[in-house]
């Protein structure tokens, strides 16, 4: 009997910033920033909220991820899920900070690929590190 926990993987990326949690739970969280350095949105950090990222569509995806604030814990941690296509492909992303000396350790969990879902983990994979380092061009910028 095979657990579902276990059939599933999660994509992990993980950069220490050379600044301070506060700007970085700032670059997660204000809607303005996030478009910035991610995606179009109407994220606001309150547990429950419904929201969407908007990208320009593209073949096989109509550029609409739809998520949910699960966890906010301020400059600490922010879960939200990821869902795309009227909801038939889920994940649950996870952001967590931890200061580190000279600045903050972030690490994005998004888990919850299954088997069948390899192009889906790879073009993540791909999405993430893009997201990352316009990050950090974005933090540069954000006093």
């Amino acid at each position: 009997m095979s657990n579902a926990a276990e059939s599933t993987r999660s994509l992990i990326v993980e950069r220490v910033f050379p600044h301070p949690p506060e700007k970085l739970w700032r670059a997660l969280t204000e809607s303005r920033v996030l478009a910035q350095w991610m995606m179009n949105n109407d994220f606001e950090p309150e547990p429950g909220r419904r929201f969407q990222f908007r990208a320009d569509p593209m073949p096989n995806w109509n550029g609409i991820v739809d998520c949910e604030v699960l966890v906010v814990e301020p400059q600490r941690r922010l879960s939200y899920n990821w869902g795309v296509g009227s909801g038939e492909l889920q994940w649950l992303v996870e952001w967590t900070l931890t200061p580190v000396d000279g600045g903050t350790h972030l690490r994005m969990e998004q888990s919850g690929f299954g088997p069948d879902q390899q192009q889906a983990y790879q073009g993540a994979n791909y999405g993430w590190q893009k997201f990352f380092g316009q990050l950090e061009k974005v933090l540069g910028g954000v006093e």
